[in-house]
């Protein structure tokens, strides 16, 4: 009697999935699609690429007007921060900025600098803006260090 009764359920879950599919117009899909009308004017709906990235803050490889190493690959910037690796150490990534926005007047907040295993933290005051230079770091574990820094209200 159990055999039968775990037929009927299985066989009543089947019939109830293709009902549901047959109520709400399951199938392959192919006559779901809505026919939409044709587009008057196809330039407005140009897929070119814009003359210029610079229109929209964003550049992979481009300028920015934080330093970056010699060695920085995949440098993206976008509305006024900047992503990078190198393969220096945390150590010499920090002795970079150190040096360069030292000779630059710029004064670092000690008090936010953290360094803790493959990862630091710290902050330069003296930007035009006003705002902080925050620069971090992580360690990703194959050679390379991954950078980011950004102006920040801190």
């Amino acid at each position: 009697m159990k055999k039968y009764s775990m037929f009927l359920a299985i066989l009543a879950l089947v019939l109830a999935s293709l009902a549901c599919q047959t109520v709400v117009g399951g199938g392959n899909g192919v006559d779901q699609v809505e026919n939409l009308p044709p587009v008057d004017n196809p330039e407005e709906f140009s897929t070119a690429s814009p003359e210029s990235s610079d229109d929209f803050g964003f550049s992979f490889e481009g300028d920015s007007e934080f330093p970056t190493p010699d060695d920085a690959t995949n440098v993206v910037s976008v509305a006024g921060t900047v992503n990078y690796q190198t393969k220096l150490s945390l150590d010499e990534v920090m002795a970079f900025y150190r040096d360069y926005y030292g000779k630059q007047g710029f004064t670092e907040r000690d008090l936010l600098t953290t360094v803790t295993d493959g990862v630091f933290s710290f902050v330069f005051d003296g930007h035009e803006s006003g705002k902080a230079i925050v620069i971090q770091g992580v360690d990703l574990g194959d050679g390379t260090v991954n950078v980011n820094i950004s102006l920040q209200d801190v």
